[in-house]
């Protein structure tokens, strides 16, 4: 079990990279994404609310297993605010591109209530949920920039 949570919530080792392991984590969210943006939104939506469970669980058992919050190995959180982000999201170059960028600056800006996530709550919830709220802010920018574009 321990080995498969240390894959999971490093995703698949992203999380091991020696800089900026968020960014490299929200990189290796992309064929998730790709794999299923096909999906109907229902079905869609119904995985991310499930991704994200299993992702605040394997959060938990990660910070258990290196000894300290939300460590920097573990980026399952940022590929389940990936998945947030890019809800009804075409999945072209753009739009791919558009929702890294701007999950990426929302993830490392932290607007509220992100930022109360990240502070208060020091268990998986925490580490999972300032990412999905990061990841509510990313989509809306997504959407309005794609449609600018």
């Amino acid at each position: 079990m321990r080995r498969f949570v240390i894959l999971a919530a490093t995703w698949f080792g992203t999380g091991f990279s020696p800089f900026a392991s968020g960014t490299v984590g929200t990189l290796g969210a992309i064929p998730l994404y790709l794999a299923l943006a096909r999906m109907p939104l229902t079905l869609y939506l119904l995985t991310t609310v499930a991704f994200t469970l299993f992702a605040c669980w394997c959060a938990g058992f990660g910070e258990e297993i290196w000894g300290e919050h939300d460590s920097g190995k573990i980026v399952i959180d940022e590929v389940a605010g990936y998945l947030v982000t890019m809800i009804a999201v075409p999945p072209t170059f753009q739009g791919v591109l558009v929702g890294f960028l701007a999950f990426r600056f929302f993830d490392i800006l932290k607007p509220q209530p992100a930022r109360w996530f990240d502070r208060s709550l020091k268990n998986g919830y925490g580490v999972v949920l300032d990412d999905i709220a990061a990841g509510v802010y990313a989509c809306a920018a997504t959407h309005l920039v794609l449609r600018l574009l």
